[in-house]
């Protein structure tokens, strides 16, 4: 499977708030908006609160506020435990313009705990070269994947937009 960026959408104009788009204490923190939009289902705040049905298929990612001006970019999803530390729980998607998908999506599946506590889920699109490519042996393990260590492995800059969301088990 190829990445397409036909899923990316830029054809939305409007003006936004510049609010932080990962959650607090999220490292790298990230300003500009990434749209997630899964089916009818819209990520309209970020942390908003999904159901795991409205996101057991991968997502249409835009913009609203200006297009894109790159040509290639790779997008990851991330998850979390519900703690108050940022520890990645696991990689859910990892899609690179000159690859096949190193990880398809995985809809997130926390779950069911008592008392019921949601999960985190962040999205970074990363602008790319079009001849960039990530194999499955340079994501490493999806079970405590390490974005530091990815992202400097792989040579990715800081990623251009973000979006986040919450799914309780």
């Amino acid at each position: 499977m190829r990445f397409s960026i036909a899923r990316l959408s830029s054809a939305f104009v409007l003006a936004g708030v510049a609010l932080a788009q990962t959650p607090a204490g999220f490292v790298p923190e990230v300003k500009d908006r990434l749209e997630i939009i899964f089916g009818p289902k819209v990520v309209d705040s970020p942390g908003a609160s999904l159901a795991k049905a409205d996101t057991a298929k991968q997502p249409t990612l835009g913009t609203r506020d200006a297009p894109l001006n790159g040509t290639s970019y790779l997008w990851m999803m991330i998850g979390f435990k519900p703690t108050a530390q940022l520890a990645a729980n696991g990689i859910y998607t990892l899609t690179a313009p000159a690859s096949a998908a190193p990880v398809p999506y995985t809809g997130p599946a926390p779950p069911a705990e008592n008392p019921p506590h949601a999960h985190r889920y962040v999205s970074l699109l990363y602008e790319t070269a079009a001849d960039f490519a990530v194999t499955r042996a340079q994501v490493g393990q999806t079970f405590g994947f390490d974005l530091a260590v990815f992202v400097g492995k792989v040579g990715l800059g800081a990623p251009v937009r973000a979006g986040y969301f919450n799914v309780t088990g």
